[in-house]
């Protein structure tokens, strides 16, 4: 961001300020979904929209996540360009009909003749306690689907950025944000600030392992990063941000600079993004990998309500620690 003036915001005041900027700039862009007007969203991030752009703008709806993404159909359709926050990644599977069939297949199915500019904003993720329906990280499930968008912003910056791009996208874009970053704060660029969907930053260059991190496990492993640094080790961290399109040349490029790669995503390990990612680096940096790509996530059970119990279930910057330095030990 050298020469970009910055004001330091919230994740959540990020996510707020493309929102404000784009409903200003095109009053095709609507809002919609549980509370987002009066109440101004559940984690503060359509908060005074409703009185700047107006209740035909800025929509309550039912609890009904399917009417939701439904109408959301109807209004790209329309020539609107709607922004659906579904409340919690969990409840995806109450419209997973609709974004599957409806919103990433449409395009396809009437020959290009519509388009879908469909933001899907919805909160993923465990930390805050919520128990084994309000805590899951389903992404691998909407980067599955062709004709659909999905990133993971980690940093308010990229919370802004990542948001601007979708919201002035043709193509369906889900936005997976992190309950635990909401209030982690950062320097954002002033005015417009864009970051392309499908590109991968190297957050932190190394030259002994590479992390390859998505979303809360960004932070993580920056963490660990700088504890492995007392060590003697410089780790690289590559915020993946993007999941489809997935950024392979970046991961690529930097596994194949170390030679030693972790993969760290909250979500659960088997048959998550952690394993797209895996196989596309091994794909295309085998030869300059010095051991097997390793993987961490969560344990695979559902996720405890317990305050006591939840944190042994997830990866953080502990597990990601010991995960790198066990890899250089077997490779030294």
């Amino acid at each position: 961001m050298t020469g970009t003036t910055t004001t330091r915001m919230t994740y959540s005041q990020a996510l707020n300020d493309a929102l404000r900027r784009e409903m200003a700039a095109d009053d095709r862009v609507v809002v919609l979904g549980e509370d987002v007007a009066h109440y101004g969203g559940i984690f503060s991030v359509t908060r005074g929209l409703l009185d700047e752009f107006g209740a035909d703008r800025v929509l309550d709806t039912p609890i009904s996540e399917n009417g939701i993404v439904g109408g959301a159909i109807g209004m790209a359709m329309s020539g609107l360009r709607p922004v659906v926050e579904i409340m919690y990644t969990d409840f995806l599977c109450l419209a997973l009909d609709t974004i599957a069939n409806g919103v990433a297949a449409f395009p396809f199915a009437f020959n290009g003749q519509v388009s879908m500019p469909i933001v899907v904003r919805t909160q993923g993720g465990a930390g805050i306690n919520a128990g084994p329906q309000h805590s899951k990280s389903l992404e691998a499930w909407t980067a599955h689907l062709p004709g659909l968008h999905t990133v993971m912003p980690s940093s308010p910056a990229d919370a802004k950025g990542l948001l601007t791009a979708a919201l002035r996208s043709d193509e369906p874009v889900v936005l997976v944000e992190h309950k635990l970053l909401y209030r982690s704060e950062g320097e954002v660029p002033e005015g417009d600030h864009l970051v392309p969907l499908g590109t991968a930053e190297v957050v932190r260059p190394g030259r002994d392992a590479t992390v390859l991190a998505l979303s809360r496990m960004v932070p993580e492993a920056l963490t660990a990063a700088e504890q492995l640094a007392r060590q003697g080790l410089e780790v690289e961290v590559v915020d993946v941000r993007s999941l489809r399109p997935l950024d392979t040349a970046t991961l690529a490029a930097s596994a194949r600079r170390t030679g030693r790669v972790v993969v760290a995503a909250e979500s659960w390990v088997r048959y998550g993004p952690s394993a797209e990612i895996a196989a596309a680096v091994t794909e295309l940096a085998f030869d300059d990998l010095r051991a097997p790509v390793v993987r961490l996530g969560s344990l695979g059970v559902p996720y405890p309500a317990s305050p006591a119990l939840e944190p042994s279930v997830l990866p953080n910057a502990a597990a990601i620690e010991h995960a790198v330095e066990q890899l250089v030990k077997r490779t030294a």
